[in-house]
């Protein structure tokens, strides 16, 4: 139908679940799927009752990664508009303040699995699998290859890029692709488990530690101390800093503000 969306979001308590919902085709990443995804999560990470984000599908797949259909028969530019939109979801997972939780129900390949090595955290059901076929096809998974390096290794992540073969739920725990894997039927509530326990903490210091994150990994050792004293200085003079520190001194509940 022209003008469905193909995303949805719920929102339970303090968590908002970004929906894909297109499982007719295996939740695959088109380009209106991407924009909306991305018009989606710019809209939650600036919603001060969100707590955490979880991206999570319809259907038996998780995501086959870009719609092949799009990556046919074009001009370059039209290729570019489509990676753009993908950099630009992977960025905005990065940059909302947030939490962004992957709940893996079913296969991620290509894009999609780099949409789950892009988040912060990763929940996997025990049938889900992960992949980077796009060699086997004659497109070199390159912009997948970026997350899925950083959250698996050098080697790992070769080897999967370079066969496209398949690992399994239990194989991606392993080599830190993703932090749990559950039977099917836990797979939402450990999910919420999750999130109600990050949304304990002060949204605005785990927003501060998220961006401190991201902004120290790629420094060397020197240039990451001196980025995060600062950061850590910052959030000291923070009162959500002196609150929690006054309620752990004081053997009492924090209560935060905002």
């Amino acid at each position: 139908m022209i003008g469905e969306r193909l995303t949805s979001v719920q929102r339970v308590e303090g968590t908002a679940i970004l929906m894909m919902q297109r499982p007719q085709r295996r939740n695959a990443l088109s380009l209106t799927m991407m924009q909306e995804m991305t018009e989606q999560l710019r809209a939650l990470g600036a919603d001060r009752e969100v707590r955490a984000i979880v991206i999570a599908a319809e259907g038996p797949a998780f995501s086959a990664g870009h719609d092949l259909t799009e990556l046919r028969g074009r001009e370059a530019q039209a290729y570019r508009e489509i990676f753009d939109a993908c950099v630009l979801l992977m960025e905005a997972i990065r940059t909302v303040p947030q939490p962004v939780i992957a709940e893996v129900g079913g296969i991620a390949t290509a894009a999609g699995c780099q949409l789950v090595a892009a988040c912060d955290l990763a929940v996997a059901s025990e049938e889900a699998t992960f992949a980077t076929p796009g060699v086997r096809i004659g497109l070199f998974c390159s912009t997948p290859m970026v997350a899925l390096t950083r959250a698996v290794g050098r080697k790992r992540a070769m080897e999967m890029l370079l066969t496209g073969e398949s690992i399994d739920a239990a194989t991606a725990c392993a080599w830190g692709l993703v932090n749990r894997v559950v039977p099917r039927d836990q797979l939402r509530a450990t999910v919420l488990s999750l999130c109600r326990r990050i949304g304990e903490a002060s949204g605005l210091v785990v927003g501060i530690g998220k961006g401190a994150f991201y902004g120290q990994i790629s420094r060397d050792d020197d240039a990451a101390y001196a980025y995060t004293k600062e950061i850590m200085t910052r959030n000291a003079l923070e009162d959500a800093a002196q609150e929690g520190i006054s309620a752990f001194l004081e053997k009492r509940p924090p209560r935060w503000k905002g």
